[in-house]
């Protein structure tokens, strides 16, 4: 009997101790995650796309209401934005079908495959991305952002750039 008890003792030790090393693993990946990084849209669902007024007009925003971009080097669906790039620019990522909120056009909501393998949102054939510096919903500091070869621009209900004045 105190040979059992020893046993189920160790075990729950061992227990609490792997399970606080994954407490603490992924707590330090979730204080390092940006809300550009953040995984959106799993279970088979596809991520809901909404619109935001912001300064300069109504932009498209993700799922966390943090504005996304369109880079214009890209290539129709496909994204030319990787590595460092991607970093900065998190691509809008959707393991299902996305869906069109309040005021956008389901037709124009789409994917592409990116080089990774994983299927980015895209709108009126721009794949869409936020900003790593967009800390909080309604943030716009992308906006006219000339970084790694191409301007990046806040995208309309009608697919096409939002630009704000001087940019």
């Amino acid at each position: 009997m105190a040979v059992a008890s020893v046993v189920v003792l160790a075990v729950a030790i061992a227990a609490c101790g792997s399970s606080s090393k994954k407490t603490t693993s992924s707590s330090s990946a979730a204080t390092s995650s940006t809300p550009a990084t953040r995984s959106y849209g799993g279970g088979g669902g596809g991520i809901k796309v909404a619109m935001r007024k912001v300064s300069f007009g109504n932009v498209l925003v993700g799922p966390n209401s943090h504005t996304v971009y369109m880079f214009l080097k890209d290539k129709g669906t496909t994204s030319q934005c990787n590595g460092k790039c991607a970093v900065v620019w998190a691509p809008l990522t959707s393991s299902g079908k996305p869906q069109a909120g309040a005021g956008l056009n389901a037709s124009l909501l789409g994917t592409g495959k990116r080089s990774d393998g994983q299927m980015q949102v895209t709108y009126g054939g721009h794949p869409l991305y936020y900003y790593d510096d967009d800390k909080k919903p309604g943030m716009t500091e992308g906006e006219g952002k000339k970084e790694f070869g191409a301007e990046w621009y806040a995208v309309g209900a009608d697919g096409k750039k939002v630009a704000k004045n001087g940019s």
